[in-house]
């Protein structure tokens, strides 16, 4: 090339963009809790985008509520008054736990349709995308104990144990249901369409909500199924919780919530990385 050629056009180009490039240091490469709190966004822009996923944490809380006050409530303690102190809690219990089910398939849906791919090709902490997904979950957690709080208040349940039994029975609530999270992820990424993934999911929660402590006391049941009832997570997180709101919770009870969550997040956790891993 001359003195006299001007330089081609891509050369000009790229010498700009280089230019650009190194006018100003390297931004630091995220860290785990900024890239998990960006899948949690992500997680809520989905559901401000669909906000019909919202139904099982607005209106599948007020109809538990509701049904199981008033259909069962005479029969099981005689009024719904003194029913309703004694089901709230469960409630609350069986509302959060049952919506935790939407994870896996939602997750599911997320690597069917191959946007894992993309994911995995960003330089960020790798279980980043599953931490925000079960992070941003939490918000609807949250939303439903509110539902569900609210309107036990409306119909005339009133907690012994004030707002800070309320808001410690909440926090078990949250911390056990982020840790169930982990077992729908390992289902969702071990299982094929979004449907298995609901259909397994209510095979497992179903007996677990109903075998517990939720709608009966188990000193009514049958030795042998009460203690069944007594071995499961479930019924745990109840006792918790009611005590909570009862003001007579103990470090104890909290101690066999917090243990099982330990275990959930122990076993699951891995079992969903090594998945994510292999399979993706």
């Amino acid at each position: 090339m001359t003195e006299t050629q001007a330089p081609p056009l891509d050369e000009l180009a790229t010498a700009h963009l280089r230019a650009v490039l190194t006018s100003r240091p390297r931004p630091p490469r995220p860290g785990p809790l900024t890239t998990s709190l960006v899948f949690g966004r992500r997680t809520l822009l989905k559901l401000k985008h669909l906000p019909e996923q919202l139904i099982d944490v607005t209106a599948f809380p007020i109809m538990l509520t509701l049904m199981f006050t008033y259909l069962f409530g005479g029969a099981i303690a005689g009024s719904t008054g003194d029913y309703l102190q004694f089901l709230q809690p469960g409630i609350l219990v069986q509302t959060i736990v049952m919506i935790t089910m939407t994870t896996g398939s939602a997750l599911n849906a997320d690597r069917v349709s191959g946007v894992f791919d993309r994911f995995r090709s960003l330089s960020i902490w790798r279980p980043s995308a599953l931490v925000g997904a079960l992070l941003g979950d939490g918000a609807r957690y949250l939303l439903g104990c509110v539902i569900v709080l609210a309107l036990s208040l409306v119909l005339g349940f009133r907690p012994a144990g004030g707002l800070g039994g309320v808001l410690a029975a909440v926090a078990l609530v949250l911390v056990f249901s982020f840790s169930l999270g982990w077992l729908w992820t390992t289902l969702g990424l071990l299982l094929r369409t979004p449907q298995a993934v609901t259909s397994l999911s209510m095979f497992v929660m179903l007996p677990l909500t109903f075998a517990s402590n939720i709608f009966v006391d188990p000193k009514t049941m049958p030795g042998w199924l009460s203690s069944v009832v007594g071995l499961n997570p479930i019924t745990h997180l109840t006792t918790a919780v009611r005590a909570a709101m009862g003001g007579t919770v103990t470090s104890g009870q909290v101690g066999v919530v917090l243990l099982w969550c330990a275990v959930l997040v122990g076993v699951f956790a891995p079992a969903t990385m090594r998945l994510y891993r292999i399979r993706h």
